[in-house]
């Protein structure tokens, strides 16, 4: 199985390899592996351990081979590989705010691969082997459902080699977040393809209501995944934030993060909605336009 993706930026069609790939394939595409591997692996205690093990100073010895693998940019990280002193101070790093500058419009949250759609009812077109998105399932709450229904749905999947922290992707004011206990089942794209309706409606997940003084209200619910012991915020609710303004980040692992939007509030950019009609993810910065 290839994962295929647009890079935004050069417009190249890109393969995917994922860190641990022979594992996830065992994982989500065997018999075996679905009947016995992951009852263990979405286990919190599992992801909880590792996320602690990767805050000990000797972690630290993980970095270099991790940002030599996966070949990342080091130059955009406000400070160098030495100056960590754990693995995940290393994961979370900050940048420096040069190398992600505020474009026009509605801004990705983060670094990641971008699936778009105009529609909720569209999402069952593109993902075949699952079912229909359940915006109640997601969310736990029937009402804020309706509210967001026939709405647009945008989901960006951050991989271990991106940048994990995560920003408003729009000027208003948030409120608290609304934690929903979930599992932490991989947000891989096998895990995807496998069944997408699990992955997002069982999965540790909570969300804030940003109120935009002209759009409406959007929502914003960061994901857990398999060996991501923590979603941390960084924003004091219900203060006025600026686009770009950071929201929080996410220790160790893959991630994703879900934006809902009012019907009609935003129109997504078409290259975008082009690309996940043709099973595409698009790779985007946080900061890139996607929407106005």
């Amino acid at each position: 199985m290839n994962i295929q993706f647009i890079d935004r930026e050069t417009g190249e069609l890109k393969t995917e390899t994922p860190p641990g790939e022979g594992f996830l394939k065992l994982l989500y595409n065997n018999p075996f592996g679905k009947m016995m591997l992951i009852p263990l692996v979405k286990r919190k205690f599992l992801s909880s351990l590792y996320g602690k093990l990767m805050d000990k100073p000797s972690s630290i010895n993980k970095i270099e081979g991790f940002v030599k693998d996966l070949k990342i940019d080091m130059e955009d990280a406000e400070r160098s590989i030495e100056d960590y002193i754990s693995f995940n101070d290393f994961f979370y790093r900050k940048l420096k705010k040069e190398a992600r500058p505020i474009k026009e419009g509605l801004i990705s949250p983060g670094d990641g691969k971008l699936l778009a759609f105009e529609n909720i009812s569209q999402v069952n077109d593109f993902f075949v082997k699952g079912r229909k998105f359940n915006l109640e399932e997601f969310l736990s709450d029937k009402k804020l459902a309706s509210r967001f229904e026939n709405g647009s749905l945008l989901i960006l999947r951050l991989a271990p080699n991106d940048y994990h922290r995560y920003h408003f992707p729009f000027d208003g004011t948030p409120t608290s977040m609304t934690k929903i206990k979930g599992n932490y089942l991989s947000v891989s794209p096998y895990a995807l393809a496998s069944n997408f309706t699990k992955v997002f409606c069982e999965n540790k997940r909570e969300y804030c209501i940003l109120k935009m003084a002209s759009k409406g209200h959007m929502l914003i619910a960061p994901v857990g995944a398999t060996m991501v012991g923590s979603i941390i915020e960084t924003y004091t609710p219900n203060k006025e934030i600026n686009k770009g303004d950071e929201m929080g980040y996410f220790a160790f692992g893959g991630s994703t993060i879900v934006l809902l939007l009012e019907k009609g509030s935003f129109s997504i950019d078409q290259d975008i909605l082009n690309n996940t009609k043709n099973n595409r993810e698009t790779f985007v910065k946080m900061g890139d336009q996607i929407g106005n």
